[in-house]
């Protein structure tokens, strides 16, 4: 049976647009957690880097003008709203919007693509606190499945890559690295989720795809952040970098395989960092696009829709299925080092609405 959706609702993280919203951006993605003033200001000057302005919220937009034509263009006729954890549009404030509407079930596509507490589980205690904070609790809301093994995917980072290839092979593909970056998290976050089996099935589609051998790729990890004495998942793509030069590597293409498009994080730790450390080293470095709006990935999303809407059936590859739509009670949990009590354990009670379907990052 089809199921029928008031609004789609489009969940992302958010980012300061002008240098004023720096410091305030950075105290809401900070905010509960005892992190030293110094280290918060050290963040800030990435920003100020690039004018205080990140990209994030103009490609959010860009991508949900290209969605909205996708739909139309497929008889998809319902409104998108837009919601960002850290700055403005806020949650709450979008919540509010939808409810007056008079919107009752919602559907939440949420910009990111793999799954762990702070990508996952968060978002929906964003979605409860929203709900909460304008009494919209009686607003249903079902989040889109993820899909690091969906044939679009796949196929618009495999394009990427390939051209990315090209910009440094020379001639010669097999003499090119490629290393895919996602954003490294706590090792006790990513013990509790799916997240580096995600990110490395994704990875070793994407090079299957492009007939890349074992030894020509390998998944890093970019963006670290925390105590240094906290265990972190690497290796960092800098130590990479050094670690590939060592081996006599001298063509690298970067490849940002767990963000969606070219914001703060890759154009900081890539573009920059990254792209410093091969100059220094005598490494040819080329940087994969992300999906962005690219229309394969715009039509994936379409397609993500449609699975909940008319019951279409799940596309996937690899050795996986295709991922689940209503997430267990157990999904994602925060991982140990958060006090007691944080968040909503299992997703909400059912008492409030709120199965494990409610809206995730994964």
């Amino acid at each position: 049976m089809a199921t029928e959706y008031d609004a789609i609702l489009f969940v992302s993280f958010g980012g300061p647009e002008g240098p004023d919203d720096v410091i305030p951006f950075l105290e809401n993605v900070l905010r509960g957690r005892n992190v030293p003033r110094e280290r918060l200001l050290e963040v800030a000057e990435h920003y100020n880097h690039f004018g205080g302005v990140s990209p994030i919220n103009d490609q959010c937009r860009e991508l949900i003008a290209a969605l909205e034509t996708e739909l139309q263009a497929n008889d998809i006729h319902v409104p998108i709203k837009w919601g960002n954890r850290n700055w403005h549009p806020m949650m709450a404030d979008t919540m509010a919007d939808i409810k007056a509407s008079g919107a009752k079930r919602i559907l939440a596509f949420v910009t990111s693509g793999f799954s762990c507490y702070s990508g996952c589980r968060q978002y929906r205690e964003d979605v409860y606190k929203a709900q909460d904070e304008c009494d919209a609790n009686d607003i249903e809301v079902h989040k889109i499945r993820v899909f690091f093994n969906h044939p679009d995917f796949v196929a618009v980072n495999a394009e990427n890559v390939g051209r990315a290839i090209d910009e440094v092979a020379d001639g010669d593909r097999s003499s090119v690295n490629v290393a895919f970056t996602a954003h490294s998290i706590p090792d006790t976050m990513a013990s509790t989720s799916d997240y580096v089996k995600q990110l490395s099935e994704s990875c070793r589609l994407v090079a299957a795809e492009l007939g890349l051998s074992e030894n020509q790729w390998e998944l890093v990890y970019q963006s670290r952040s925390g105590r240094p004495q906290d265990p972190w998942l690497e290796p960092d793509i800098c130590d990479h970098i050094e670690s590939l030069h060592g081996q006599g590597v001298r063509k690298l293409v970067v490849s940002p395989i767990g963000f969606l498009s070219d914001h703060m994080e890759v154009m900081y730790d890539l573009d920059d960092e990254a792209l410093q450390k091969c100059r220094e080293l005598g490494v040819a470095m080329a940087r994969a696009a992300t999906p962005g709006t690219h229309p394969r990935f715009v039509s994936m999303i379409r397609k993500l829709i449609q699975e909940r809407m008319q019951q279409v059936t799940p596309e996937c590859i690899g050795q996986f299925p295709a991922n689940h739509d209503v997430c267990p009670q157990d999904c994602c949990p925060a991982p140990p080092r958060r006090p007691p009590g944080a968040g909503r354990p299992g997703g909400g009670p059912p008492a409030s609405g709120r199965p494990g379907g409610a809206p995730t990052a994964s």
